[in-house]
């Protein structure tokens, strides 16, 4: 394990491909079911739901813990959304450059080395709060009420915290009780809380 924090070993480099090819899918899945939801339950339904597409940040920046992770597995992700056939097309690429640098922010503020449960949170907040002034100017949101925008806010900043950090949180919990993360930065840092 290299203490570089902006060196990346060939091993961190395929973990934050493999996640962004992974969680790439699940986006794309993810859409099917906010879909459904806004058919049912109407417009907000995108921000209760817009945390997941957060989520790949935190899951990265938190294994990997290097400046830029979260910024490149949601880049990744959103190629492979691409990639796969998504409408979105190359609008995508942008979208995740901004949610992952929400994500970065955080992380950057912590110097890239607290990753605890509060922060992968507010991780996931930044996200939501980057992601929503992109919108903002994409779908004009200027025109609606502002008790409205305030409810989309407050919608998106609790998705981002709960789909983005906490579901996030869990993931690299259960990863790492699994041994795969053996060696990696998060088991090095955590070695060394319990020494």
């Amino acid at each position: 394990m290299n203490n570089n924090r902006f060196h990346w070993s060939l091993r961190e480099i395929l973990i934050v491909v493999v996640l962004g090819a992974v969680f790439g899918v699940l986006y794309l899945g993810w859409v099917q079911i906010w879909l459904v939801a806004q058919a049912i339950f109407g417009a907000v339904t995108m921000d209760v739901v817009m945390g997941f597409w957060f989520i790949v940040s935190i899951v990265a920046a938190a294994i990997i813990r290097k400046p830029g992770v979260a910024i490149i597995s949601e880049m990744l992700a959103a190629l492979t959304e691409i990639l796969l056939g998504s409408p979105a097309g190359l609008m995508l690429l942008l979208s995740g450059f901004i949610q992952g640098a929400g994500a970065e922010v955080v992380f950057a503020a912590m110097g890239w080395r607290n990753y605890r449960l509060p922060v992968l949170m507010a991780a996931g907040i930044g996200s939501a709060v980057f992601s929503f002034i992109y919108t903002w100017f994409l779908f004009n949101y200027s025109a609606l009420a502002s008790g409205l925008l305030i409810a989309m806010l407050a919608l998106r900043c609790l998705s981002g915290a709960l789909l983005s950090g906490l579901l996030g949180h869990f993931i690299v919990e259960a990863l790492y009780r699994t041994g795969v993360l053996s060696g990696l930065t998060i088991d090095h840092d955590r070695r060394l809380q319990r020494a």
